[in-house]
């Protein structure tokens, strides 16, 4: 989800070749991602943007809307039987339901291919967790985020440096790691961080894996990432969830799905829906399978998190 800036292309250092976008689903769940993969590369019918777009009409007729994902644990992927799972897809299934969409079909791709993927009508719609910033608001419109996210380190048992926060990385020159994309990357330059000095992994786990063999004294990720994968370690914990700070102000990051800008109609749709799920309580006993607690709801606004 995670969570990740603007295009998201960095550079992947070659410690671990471990696929970010399946991690912990193992090889099976990559096999099913590939085949998923070639089914879904054909694109998808131009939209229109008059009255804010027809999809919604041709998207029911119909009968299945095509998710782009980026096979990331928990947010979406391909589980180890081959089904499409995580917070986004599970809440899609539920939303296009309401809308008359009975089915979704997952598009995998790249998380940084998920935008340009969107734009070029390679799928109806983004269902990957995204965090809603200001520039990704510039390239897509979103649905009012369905989550809101903390971030927290993995360090090593009983964290022996005291990393509670990116002020303390830089204080400590602790050598630093997060991933592919991940927004932690800009969090950790704006408390001080040199960008050339962090180590950029594939994922947590190649996060977890360089933590534990002392390469790095600190990985930074979602706190529902982090809190996940470090659960069967040894070695390793997840700090306390924080809010990073960004212009000197704590800022709490919100993830949602991603429209074309022409389709207003259905974004429009999805976000009745949501808030429909949001009251009833619903969407959080649809996320909290995937690791989400009661403090990652939110009643954030896509407008508010687009002004930065």
């Amino acid at each position: 989800m995670a969570p990740p800036l603007g295009n998201d292309v960095h550079t992947i250092r070659p410690e671990h070749r471990h696929s970010r976008r399946s991690v912990l689903a193992g090889a099976a769940a990559l096999g099913a991602l590939g085949a998923l993969g070639a089914a879904g590369c054909t694109r998808v019918a131009s939209a229109s943007d008059e009255n804010g777009g027809d999809l919604l009409d041709r998207l029911r007729a119909q009968g299945v809307v095509r998710l782009g994902i980026a096979g990331e644990i928990p947010f979406g992927y391909i589980d180890r039987d081959g089904h499409l799972t995580g917070e986004a897809p599970e809440l899609a299934k539920a939303v296009f339901k309401r809308l008359g969409v009975g089915r979704v079909q997952p598009v995998p791709t790249e998380f940084g291919s998920l935008i340009p993927g969107l734009n070029s009508q390679q799928f109806d719609v983004v269902a990957a967790g995204m965090y809603v910033n200001a520039e990704r608001c510039e390239q897509v419109i979103f649905a009012d985020p369905d989550y809101q996210m903390l971030d927290a380190f993995i360090v090593r048992k009983g964290n022996p440096k005291g990393l509670r926060s990116y002020r303390d990385v830089v204080a400590k020159k602790a050598k630093f790691a997060t991933g592919t994309g991940y927004a932690q990357i800009q969090h950790a330059v704006d408390a001080g961080y040199k960008e050339s000095d962090i180590l950029i992994v594939p994922d947590q786990v190649a996060g977890l894996n360089a933590v534990e063999a002392g390469r790095v004294d600190v990985f930074a990720g979602t706190a529902v990432t982090v809190r996940q994968v470090v659960r069967k370690s040894s070695k390793a914990e997840a700090t306390k969830p924080f809010a990073p700070l960004v212009k000197g102000k704590p800022q709490v990051d919100g993830g949602a799905f991603a429209f074309r800008h022409t389709e207003t109609r259905l974004r429009d749709a999805f976000n009745v829906e949501l808030r429909k799920l949001k009251k009833s309580g619903e969407l959080f006993r649809i996320v909290r399978p995937f690791g989400f607690t009661e403090a990652e709801m939110t009643d954030l606004t896509a407008k508010e998190l687009c002004r930065g």
